[in-house]
C-alpha cells in the first residue's frame, strides 16, 4: 500500500556524502583496486545514487557508510532474449498472500542472474531469504502484514559480474556487479532495469533484489523511488547467509527510517559531531539525562531491557561518528549484523509497516448502505509475536460504543437492535487498532489503527 504521507529523504545524507572510499572499504583497509576498465564505463556523466555499502564480511559491522553511484551501473545493453526465455521473462507470482495490496505492505523480490532453467531455484531462494527477514523481530509478530511477490528476470548468463573475480562478466537482466565503486563486497544493480521489472508486480513497498551468488555482499539503495514509490531496494547474494542479515539492516533505513548505529574510532573527520540534532529517532546528541529531562527520542525506553543485549541508555558513539552523538543501546542491528533492533528500532519499524499496511481490510465496501440480514465484515490480520497480543476490533452506532460486539469481524444489521418503526439511517462503525506494547510514542501508536463505516437501516 502506498503511504498517504510524504516521505522522508535520510537526514544522514549530508554526513554520508563526505564518507570517503577509504572508510567505504572498511575502516583501515585501502581503496579496493583500480577504476573499472573504460570499456564498461559511461561516456557521459552518469545520474548518481547513494549506497549504503556493507560491513567487511568477517567481522560484524554492519556498514562502511555510503558512496554515491551510477544509477545505471556498468551501462551494459540488456539482454536479449528469444523463446522460452522471453517467455518466462517478467512472470510475476505472489508467493505469500495475506490479503489485497491497498491494505498490506507489498514485497517485490527480483533476482538477477538466473537462467530461465534456474527460475524454480530463485523461487526457493526467494522464500528462504523472506524467512530470514520474518525470523527478526517485528518481522515475525506482522509477518501477515505483508505481501510477498516474485518477479522472473530471466538473464541469458548464470551468475552476476564480479563473481568469483573482478574479471569475470556476465551478462544479466538487473546487470548486477561486485566491485562497485571499487569495493568489491558492494553489490550494486541498473537501478531503471530494476524498476521495469518491479513495476509489473502490483504497487511495491519495498524491493529485494536477490544475486546468483554464493559471495557475501549487498547494498542498499534507501531513497524512496520517485516514480514507483517503494521505499527502498536491498541488494543480496542468495547463497550468502550472511547477507540477508545486511537485507534486514538495509530494511530498517527504508522502513524504519533509522539511522546507522555504527561509527568510525580514529577517523579524521569523524572524531564528533557538532551539527544539530538529527532526524532520526535512533540517534541524539543528547545523553540519558537530557533525553529524560527533555522527553526527546527513545526517552520512553530509558532503563528498560533491550532484545540486543544490555539496558537502553544513551550510548556515545554512531551516525559514523566517534563522539558527539549517542545510540539507545551497544549493539543492534543497525550497529553489528546478526544482532536485534533494540526497543526503539522495533518501535520505529513498527510504525513503518503501517505506513504501508492497514490492520484491516473491508470485505464490505465501506460506505455503502446495510439494510436488514446484510452484515458488515471485515478481515483482520492475525499476529503471531510470542506476547500473544492481537489487534483489537471495536463497533460503534452513531459514535456510542457497542461493547457486546467487540472483538466480531462480522456483523449483521439485524443485530443492531434498531426499532421497528426507526426508518432512519445510521452509522455504524469498526475500527481495529493494534494496542502492542512495543510501541510507547502516543503520536505513532495513534497511526496503528484503522476505521470503516457504512449506513445501516432497517
Amino acid at each position: 500500500m502506498r503511504p498517504s504521507t510524504s516521505r522522508r529523504s535520510l537526514t544522514a545524507a549530508a554526513v554520508a556524502v563526505a564518507v570517503t572510499a577509504v572508510l567505504a572499504a572498511g575502516p583501515g583497509t585501502a581503496v579496493a583496486g583500480p577504476p573499472a576498465p573504460r570499456a564498461v564505463q559511461r561516456t557521459a556523466p552518469a545520474e548518481q545514487v547513494e549506497v549504503e555499502v556493507p560491513g567487511p564480511e568477517h567481522g560484524t559491522v554492519a556498514g562502511s557508510g555510503h558512496v554515491r553511484v551510477p544509477a545505471a551501473g556498468l551501462d551494459r545493453p540488456a539482454p536479449r532474449l528469444t523463446g522460452a526465455a522471453a517467455e518466462a521473462d517478467g512472470t510475476v507470482t505472489k508467493v505469500i498472500d495475506n490479503g489485497p495490496t491497498a491494505d498490506r505492505l507489498d514485497v517485490v523480490v527480483i533476482g538477477d542472474g538466473y537462467t530461465a532453467g534456474e527460475l524454480a531455484r530463485f523461487h526457493t531462494e526467494a522464500r528462504a531469504k523472506w524467512a530470514d527477514l520474518a525470523a527478526v523481530e517485528p518481522y515475525t509478530t506482522y509477518r501477515n502484514l505483508f505481501n510477498v511477490w516474485t518477479v522472473d528476470a530471466v538473464s541469458r548468463e548464470s551468475g552476476v559480474t564480479g563473481d568469483p573475480d573482478r574479471a569475470t562478466v556476465r551478462d544479466t537482466a538487473l546487470g548486477s556487479y561486485f566491485w562497485c565503486g571499487d569495493i568489491e563486497r558492494l553489490l550494486c544493480v541498473d537501478q531503471e532495469r530494476v524498476d521495469a521489472y518491479a513495476a509489473l508486480a502490483p504497487e511495491a513497498d519495498l524491493v529485494l533484489v536477490l544475486a546468483n551468488s554464493a559471495k557475501y555482499g549487498g547494498a542498499g539503495y534507501n531513497e524512496p523511488s520517485r516514480t514507483l514509490g517503494y521505499a527502498g531496494i536491498a541488494t543480496a547474494s542468495a547463497g550468502n547467509e550472511k547477507s540477508g542479515q545486511v537485507a534486514v539492516h538495509e530494511t530498517g533505513h527504508s522502513l524504519g527510517y533509522l539511522a546507522d548505529e555504527y561509527f568510525y574510532p580514529g577517523t579524521p573527520g569523524y572524531e564528533r559531531y557538532t551539527g544539530q540534532e538529527p532526524g532520526e529517532p535512533n540517534v541524539s546528541t543528547l545523553d540519558a539525562a537530557r533525553l529524560a529531562e527533555r522527553h526527546a527520542k527513545w526517552y520512553r525506553w530509558l532503563g528498560e531491557e533491550s532484545p540486543d543485549g544490555g539496558t537502553v541508555g544513551a550510548y556515545e558513539g554512531g551516525g559514523y561518528y566517534a563522539s558527539g552523538l549517542y545510540r539507545p543501546t551497544d549493539g543492534s542491528v543497525m550497529r553489528h549484523l546478526g544482532k536485534p533492533f533494540n526497543l526503539p528500532g522495533v518501535e520505529a519499524m513498527i510504525a513503518g509497516f503501517y505506513r504501508h499496511a492497514r490492520p484491516a481490510t473491508a470485505l464490505t465496501p465501506a460506505g455503502t448502505t446495510l439494510t436488514g440480514d446484510h452484515a458488515a465484515a471485515i478481515d483482520v490480520p492475525v499476529l503471531t509475536g510470542q506476547d500473544g497480543h492481537q489487534l483489537t476490533v471495536r463497533w460503534t452506532l452513531d459514535g456510542r460504543e457497542l461493547p457486546q460486539l467487540a472483538g466480531r469481524t462480522e456483523v449483521r444489521v439485524a443485530e443492531l437492535g434498531l426499532r421497528a418503526a426507526d426508518f432512519r439511517s445510521h452509522k455504524l462503525t469498526v475500527t481495529v487498532e493494534d494496542r502492542t506494547a512495543a510501541v510507547r510514542d502516543p503520536a505513532l501508536a495513534h497511526t496503528l489503527r484503522t476505521s470503516f463505516d457504512w449506513r445501516v437501516r432497517r
